[in-house]
C-alpha cells in the first residue's frame, strides 16, 4: 500500500543525506517533496499543511542544522513525526477483570466488518482467551450464515438468533450466555450500512446502551482512501468509537487512509488486515509502519512472526545439523514450509531493513506458485535423495521433473542451488561472512521467484 510513497520519501531523505550540511533551502526543497508526495498518498489536504509545518520547525532546530550529521536527525525527526501522525505510542484493547470484555464492531457494509470480526477472535484466541461471537446484523442477506462459517474456522463460539429477533436482544442475550459460559471475550457484530444514516446510529447506540462495550472498534476500508476518513469523520461525530480497524492494508491503495484517519478523528488505528485469510490480521503499530515506509525495516514484526511459527526444538536441531554439515532437502522443505506460513514473502522482504528499496522488488510481487514448483520437486524425490542430493543422476533428474510435472532444467536448478547454498550455511555456522560473489552466482543458478507485474 504504502509502495509509492515510501519511494518519494526515501528517495529524498536520500538526498539531504548526501549533503554534509544543511541550509533553510535545502529544508524547504526537501518539505517540499514530502509535501507532495503525502498529497499524491491521498492524505488529508489539511493533515499534510500541519504535518509539513511542524516537520520544518523541527528541521530547522539549531540541533538540526549545526548536528555533524544533519541528514541522519532529519531522518530520524520524518521517523517520529511519521509515527505520531499515526498514532503514536497506540493502545491495546481494554480487558474487564472480570466477566466477558465485550468489544463492539460497527462498519458500512463492504468494509469487511464480519471478516474482521472473525480475525480479530482469532487473534485474540491466539493468547489464550475464549472469544465468541454476536450475530447482530440481521439485515444483509447471508451475513449471520458469513459469520457462522468464519467464527467457526477462527475457533470462536457463535451466538445467533437467526434474522428475524431484534438486533439489541440479540446482543443482550449473547452477553447473558457468554457471563455463563464464562467466555473470555463476546465480539459483538453490528449490522451496516451502504452509507451512515440516523437509522444505522440510533440501532448502534441502543446496541452499545445494552451492553456496555469495553471497546467500540470501527471498520474502514483502506481502499477507499479518503471516503474511509470521511466515513470515520461520521462516526466519531454520531456514534463515539474508540478505535479502527483498517482492513485491505495489503491493497494498491495510497494508504491515505491511515495516515490521514487518527489526525482527522482523533482515534488511532489498533488492528489492521494485511491479506485475506483469517491468520492475516495484526496489531497496529505505528512505530513500526513508519519504519517501513522509511525503508528501515520492521524487524520486530518479524521476529513475532517467526516465533509463532518456528519451533524452538527443530530450530535447535537445525542449527547442530548446520554445524555437522548435515543439512539435507528435507530440513530444506520443512524451512520453507515455517517460513511461508509466516506470509507473502514480498511482506516479509518489507520487514527486512532496506530490502523494501531494492529495485528488483518496485512494483512486483513474488510469484509463490514458484515456491510451490519447488515442494513439488522435492516431495517427488525418494527420502534417500533429499538426504543425499549428490546421488540424483541424469535417469533420477527425468524421474523427478515427470513426478513433479516439471523440466529437468528446474531440477537441476534446484540441486545446483541447494548445494551451493549448504556452501554459504556451512561459511556463516563457522561464523564467517558468505563472499558476495558467491552470493551472486548462487542466485544466477536458483530457480528464483518469478516477479508477477501489477
Amino acid at each position: 500500500m504504502f509502495d509509492q510513497l515510501s519511494d518519494r520519501l526515501q528517495a529524498t531523505l536520500s538526498e539531504v543525506r548526501s549533503r554534509g550540511k544543511l541550509t533553510e533551502a535545502d529544508v524547504d526543497a526537501a518539505m517540499r517533496e514530502i509535501r507532495l508526495a503525502l498529497l499524491e498518498a491521498d492524505v488529508n489536504f489539511k493533515v499534510v499543511k500541519s504535518f509539513t509545518v511542524r516537520l520544518k520547525e523541527r528541521c530547522l532546530g539549531s540541533d538540526v542544522l549545526e548536528s555533524l550529521d544533519p541528514g541522519q536527525q532529519v531522518v530520524k525527526i520524518v521517523d517520529e513525526e511519521l509515527t505520531e501522525l499515526m498514532g503514536g505510542a497506540g493502545r491495546d484493547l481494554a480487558f474487564a477483570s472480570k466477566g466477558p470484555t465485550v468489544i463492539l464492531m460497527a462498519g458500512l457494509q463492504g468494509s469487511g466488518k464480519t471478516t474482521a470480526c472473525a480475525k480479530l477472535a482469532r487473534h485474540l484466541g491466539e493468547s489464550g482467551r475464549d472469544v465468541a461471537l454476536a450475530a447482530c446484523d440481521v439485515y444483509r442477506p447471508a451475513a449471520v450464515d458469513q459469520l457462522v462459517t468464519v467464527g467457526e474456522q477462527a475457533g470462536a463460539t457463535v451466538y445467533e438468533r437467526g434474522t428475524d429477533a431484534d438486533p439489541v436482544e440479540i446482543a443482550a442475550w449473547a452477553l447473558q450466555r457468554a457471563g455463563e459460559e464464562e467466555r473470555d471475550v463476546l465480539i459483538v457484530d453490528t449490522a451496516g450500512r451502504l452509507h451512515v444514516d440516523e437509522e444505522l446510529m440510533d440501532e448502534l447506540a441502543r446496541i452499545r446502551k445494552r451492553v456496555k462495550p469495553h471497546d467500540v472498534l470501527l471498520v474502514v476500508d483502506a481502499m477507499t482512501g479518503q471516503d474511509a476518513v470521511g466515513v470515520a469523520e461520521s462516526f466519531a461525530g454520531a456514534a463515539e468509537f474508540d478505535g479502527v480497524v483498517m482492513t485491505k492494508l495489503d491493497g494498491d491503495a495510497r494508504g491515505g487512509a491511515a495516515l490521514s484517519v487518527k489526525a482527522v478523528t482523533g482515534k488511532p488505528i489498533l488492528y489492521g488486515s494485511t491479506g485475506e485469510k483469517l491468520e492475516e490480521f495484526e496489531r497496529f503499530h505505528p512505530d513500526r509502519m513508519s519504519s517501513r515506509i522509511l525503508g528501515m525495516g520492521d524487524v520486530l514484526s518479524l521476529i513475532e512472526k517467526a516465533e509463532k511459527e518456528v519451533d524452538e526444538r527443530q530450530a535447535m536441531d537445525l542449527q547442530e545439523k548446520l554445524r555437522r554439515e548435515q543439512f539435507t532437502l528435507e530440513d530444506f522443505l520443512q524451512q520453507m514450509r515455517q517460513v511461508r506460513k509466516m506470509g507473502p514473502i514480498g511482506n516479509l522482504m518489507g520487514m527486512l531493513p532496506g530490502m523494501g528499496a531494492m529495485k528488483q522488488l518496485k512494483g512486483s510481487d513474488f510469484d509463490e506458485s514458484e515456491l510451490d514448483r519447488v515442494e513439488a520437486i522435492i516431495l517427488s524425490m525418494t527420502p534417500a535423495e533429499r538426504g543425499a542430493p549428490g546421488m540424483i543422476n541424469g535417469s533420477r533428474r527425468r524421474r523427478i521433473a515427470a513426478g513433479s510435472g516439471t523440466k529437468v532444467q528446474h531440477v537441476n536448478q534446484l540441486v545446483k542451488q541447494f548445494d551451493q547454498m549448504r556452501g554459504v550455511m556451512k561459511q556463516m555456522a563457522s561464523g564467517k561472512m558468505p563472499d558476495p560473489q558467491q552470493l551472486a552466482q548462487m542466485q544466477g543458478g536458483a530457480p528464483r521467484p518469478k516477479m508477477r507485474r501489477r
